[in-house]
């Protein structure tokens, strides 16, 4: 009788192995596809003959197509299932991605990456829902894990693109060398990936027949939970663009800085998220999440506060750090609360809470600048820590963190 009970139980743990496997896979190539392109910027604006102005444009393509496809992956997830729409969605983003470096003008170089915007926000939803999904297999927290299994693929995805410039590799070249391994491997990983949990009970005051109504589903949707948890990951997004977009040039224009010291403030905040993301899931087992969050923002707003305050280089470097310690388990942490709101789809949900947070992505570092036109930049930065100030109280108090 024991024979025929152990198997069964090595199936289902390494079932649910092979599954965290699948996932951690499917960010981290997320990741190396989205940011390997990034250093053949200069080389497709010399090749298109375009202006700084007219390339800034272009490139707003990508994060208008995934804030346009949020609401469509709302819809989709419910029904095709996260492990089906990884599969759909993989391929499409790594096509769409071969597509840029095929843009032979302006118009298709913006179609091409609205596009791929498109896709990476499908394939986004998609893994982050699947996420949520395992971390109910595996009875445990795995979601600042798998977002850091991103952001290393990202660090491998700029490496790459960067060897690949210098070895005279073209776009296209390296997207399809890119697209085969990645659509082989996550497709034959996703057969192990697990149904989607269903939809958490509703409430007590919401009756379980009209929870599956599309009126009720919208209003749970649009709750005031998943508007908190959308507040809180646009806050923090909003503070992720801005120190990717002018962390370099406070410290080069501000404090006078060298190009290479001034790139230091950036990389230091990335490695700070990188370090709080793969220490996540031991720190949010054995930390609540409403006492985690808010240590963790309190110390991005001390630091990225005194960073800017001191009339120092290596304080402004410091201070970004702080500010990365902040923010790198917030996204992971509201997004998989967000699948836990009762009475609502987790693909849905989820879905919803990155439409509205995504923007602070796109439009935060336009903010910055005019605010700083208005003022100066510094002055302009100190909208962080009254970002950061607002994450800690609203963590603090979101049930749905507790």
């Amino acid at each position: 009788m024991s024979e025929s009970v152990a198997p069964a139980g090595g199936v289902v743990v390494g079932r649910e192995r092979l599954s965290r496997v699948a996932v951690a896979v499917t960010f981290f190539c997320h990741g190396l596809f989205f940011a390997a392109w990034a250093a053949h910027i200069p080389h497709v604006k010399a090749a298109l003959g375009l202006s700084a102005g007219e390339l800034g444009v272009v490139l707003l393509a990508a994060p208008l197509g995934v804030v346009s496809a949020l609401a469509l992956a709302a819809r989709l997830l419910p029904r095709w299932g996260s492990r089906r729409a990884v599969r759909g969605a993989v391929l499409g983003y790594c096509l769409a991605g071969v597509l840029v470096g095929l843009a032979p003008s302006a118009p298709a170089l913006f179609a091409a990456l609205f596009a791929w915007g498109a896709f990476q926000a499908v394939l986004d939803m998609a893994m982050n829902t699947q996420g949520i999904a395992v971390e109910r297999l595996a009875h445990r927290r795995l979601m600042s894990g798998l977002h850091g299994c991103w952001s290393l693929g990202a660090f491998s995805g700029a490496a790459l693109g960067a060897a690949a410039v210098g070895a005279g590799i073209s776009l296209t070249a390296q997207q399809v060398m890119l697209t085969i391994p990645i659509v082989l491997v996550v497709g034959t990983l996703s057969l192990w990936m697990v149904d989607d949990v269903p939809a958490a009970p509703p409430d007590e005051s919401t009756d379980g027949h009209a929870a599956n109504r599309p009126g009720t589903r919208r209003r749970l949707i649009l709750s005031g939970t998943i508007l908190t948890l959308a507040a809180i990951a646009f806050a923090g997004l909003l503070c992720e663009g801005a120190a990717a977009d002018w962390s370099a040039v406070y410290l080069r224009t501000g404090l006078h800085t060298s190009a290479g010291y001034a790139g230091l403030a950036y990389t230091a905040f990335s490695l700070a998220m990188v370090a709080v993301r793969l220490s996540g899931n031991r720190l949010t087992t054995r930390f609540r999440l409403d006492r985690l969050l808010p240590a963790l923002a309190a110390v991005a707003t001390v630091g990225i506060t005194s960073g800017l305050i001191a009339d120092s280089p290596l304080a402004g470097i410091l201070g970004f750090a702080c500010l990365g310690v902040g923010l790198g388990s917030i996204v992971p942490n509201t997004f998989s609360a967000a699948g836990r709101v009762p009475g609502a789809e987790v693909g849905a949900s989820v879905s919803t809470v990155a439409a509205l947070s995504y923007s602070g992505f796109v439009f935060g570092p336009p903010l910055i600048g005019a605010l700083a036109a208005v003022v100066t930049l510094r002055f302009a930065l100190l909208l962080l820590p009254l970002l950061t100030a607002t994450i800690t109280v609203l963590t603090a108090r979101t049930r749905a963190l507790a």
